[in-house]
């Protein structure tokens, strides 16, 4: 079994990082463009596997004397306790500059059971200049044995002076038939869930897991189909938009609380309190710091549910528009296909436009940190009023 049997869909990229790899398992060292580099830049849309991509270059670098990747490192990298592996995942809206400090102080030791020492930054586009900055120094004068991964949508994300220090290798969006095989392979859907699911998420390979293996996620989405596809008055428009972020609430809470539940069993064990037992004074503080960083990682799930309520949205009236021009192009929302037809027919593609410039408009208002509700009940509101006329 190899470390890149469970990618899909990024074939032309795989090559590069298994031939970086085979380079310095080989000890060639040649200059050619399958030559190892110390730093790194994996770039490509939401859901295209970047930090997938990286994990498993990484378990490659960590494995003694093979491309392919062992069995032991690649459990732990997947456990992130590798020792010679350092991580910088925010549950933050933006990594502080504290963490990258950290993780460049440690990105100096030597390796100690692998032949590198590989630092794997997810989001690397959260970092603010002045974080960027203390990364950059690090970029400039690595030690020989690490070897800095870093993930972000584009490299227009970061700043000039790391974009001109990494190699970058661009990923694309993986078809719906890559990630409907990688579903039924890793996770054994079948092949009419699995293609519902990799269609649903438009490609988004974490999101289409979700959708096929989680019965909620699953309602919560035809829901908001639903919900949107019901709206007639502006009455309606302020109550869709409070109902939409119920649902976005409930979907957060059911990411985050068992993973919340486990984190504070272990927290406990660590501490050697039994489950139910009273807290020393002195550990309470190690437990409300684990509390504040739960707070927010809600918050940010938050916000990300709500984002992906208006990436559904802008499929379903995608969907709406592409039928009113009969393009030839299968629909994302094929399942309520008769509820797509009926919309088409009762607006035109002016109006359809329009909606999907204001959900478009209202993702600009959330990143700009204007309140959800209010940019919701915007969007839903001025989406009626402009298609009034249709």
């Amino acid at each position: 079994m190899s470390v890149w049997d469970e990618l899909t869909g990024q074939s032309e990229a795989i090559e590069i990082f298994r031939a970086a790899a085979a380079t310095t398992a080989s000890a060639a060292g040649t200059e050619d463009s399958t030559s190892m580099t110390h730093s790194w830049l994996i770039t490509g849309p939401p859901g295209s596997g970047r930090s997938n991509l990286a994990y498993a270059f990484a378990a490659a670098l960590l494995s003694p004397g093979t491309p392919e990747g062992d069995e032991l490192a690649e459990r732990q990298v997947r456990a992130r306790t590798h020792p010679d592996l350092g991580v910088l995942s925010t549950e933050r809206v933006i990594i502080s500059i504290d963490e990258v400090r950290s993780l460049v102080a440690t990105s100096q030791f030597s390796p100690s059971v692998g032949r590198f020492r590989v630092m794997v930054i997810e989001d690397a586009d959260r970092m603010p200049e002045r974080t960027s900055n203390v990364l950059l120094k690090a970029l400039e004068e690595p030690p020989a044995r690490t070897v800095w991964i870093l993930c972000a949508p584009s490299e227009a994300d970061l700043i000039p002076t790391i974009r001109s220090r990494v190699r970058t290798v661009r990923l694309r969006v993986p078809n719906v038939d890559d990630v409907a095989e990688l579903l039924m392979r890793r996770d054994g859907v079948d092949l009419e869930v699995a293609r519902r699911a990799a269609r649903e998420s438009q490609s988004h390979i974490g999101m289409a897991h979700r959708l096929a293996t989680n019965e909620g996620a699953r309602s919560r989405r035809e829901e908001t189909l639903r919900i949107a596809l019901g709206i007639e008055s502006v009455a309606d428009a302020v109550t869709a938009a409070g109902r939409l972020l119920a649902i976005a609430s409930d979907d957060a809470k059911a990411i985050t609380v068992e993973r919340d539940s486990a984190e504070r069993e272990n927290a406990l064990r660590s501490l050697g309190i039994a489950p139910g037992g009273t807290i020393p004074p002195a550990l309470r503080a190690q437990l409300r710091g684990l509390e504040e960083d739960q707070k927010r990682r809600a918050t940010r799930s938050l916000r990300d549910g709500i984002d992906r309520i208006l990436v559904d949205l802008s499929s379903l009236f995608r969907d709406i528009l592409l039928l009113q021009l009969g393009a030839p192009i299968e629909p994302v929302n094929e399942a309520i296909r008769p509820e797509l037809d009926a919309a088409a027919r009762d607006a035109d593609p002016a109006g359809t436009l329009r909606i999907l410039d204001a959900i478009t408009l209202a993702r600009t208002r959330i990143d700009a940190n204007v309140a959800p509700a209010l940019s919701l009940e915007a969007m839903l509101i001025s989406a009626v009023r402009k298609g009034s006329s249709s």
